[in-house]
């Protein structure tokens, strides 16, 4: 025995396992997606590969860690408290409904969970995209207690998406009116593309406005509203086969500014 732990954890949905000494420090870590062991010094190159030994599969590569890239500088450089990176989708629906869980017994289900269904079910659709050379932030806080439900940042461009609960429901969408089922109409398209009016201002950049539908019985568009996408939940991936507009640099340069909390503080 060589003294060293092998210890799991998660980062951003990436598992790595962390080889550390008996005092806690760490001197290695192994990336399964990247098939990679990154050594923190190469005196201990053999110890760190046999304790890895019953955890690796298939061939890896081996070295010290690479060089960040500046995006990845300033990303390290975020307190936790400021990255919303992490954000799973929903968060702030999750948040409110463990702080307020409502009534045991009601006639009607909480609505609020309706809609974090959906936006966990587009959210998962859009976090598929990540090995593609795409990023989605989730549940993105504005000032004044409105949020972005999903920010989608990749080669194809930005693209702030609003989810819908429409299970079941008959919709018909006449700009700016949306009208589910047999509800009363309401302006829902003035709010999706100002969520991406400001996205566009914090970011300096183009974000164009998604409304995603969630199962929806039927969908009714006599004319195509003005600049907003409206797809279902079925085809938001779909985003990422867009023309490319931004390179690499730009994408990860991007990501890393909409991550930071600070970054939405005055929109």
């Amino acid at each position: 025995m060589n003294g060293l732990r092998v210890i799991p954890t998660w980062r951003h949905g990436r598992e790595r396992l962390y080889v550390c000494l008996p005092d806690g420090r760490n001197i290695a870590w192994y990336d399964r997606e990247a098939a990679r062991v990154n050594l923190l010094g190469q005196d201990r190159e053999d110890d760190v590969l046999r304790a890895l030994g019953p955890f690796v599969t298939g061939p890896v590569t081996v070295g010290p860690p690479p060089v960040p890239t500046p995006a990845e500088l300033a990303r390290l450089a975020l307190h936790p408290d400021d990255d919303l990176a992490p954000n799973r989708p929903g968060e702030a629906l999750v948040i409110a409904l463990d702080r307020d869980p409502g009534p045991t017994h009601r006639l009607r289900p909480d609505p609020r969970r309706r809609a974090l269904a959906a936006e966990q079910t587009v959210g998962d659709a859009l976090d598929r995209l990540d090995g593609a050379g795409w990023h989605a932030l989730h549940s993105v806080p504005l000032p004044g207690g409105d949020r972005i439900h999903h920010l989608l940042i990749g080669p194809g461009g930005l693209y702030a998406v609003h989810t819908l609960h429409a299970r079941g429901h008959r919709v018909r969408i006449a700009d700016p009116m949306i009208t589910l089922g047999r509800r009363d109409p309401y302006p829902l398209l003035r709010r999706v593309r100002s969520d991406a009016d400001r996205a566009s201002y914090a970011l300096t950049a183009e974000v164009r406005p998604v409304l995603a539908l969630v199962d929806p019985a039927t969908l009714s568009i006599p004319t195509a509203p003005r600049e907003v996408h409206v797809l279902t939940a079925t085809e938001v991936e779909g985003l990422s086969r867009r023309g490319g507009v931004l390179k690499p640099a730009d994408v990860e340069a991007l990501h890393a500014m909409a991550r930071d909390r600070n970054t939405w503080a005055r929109v």
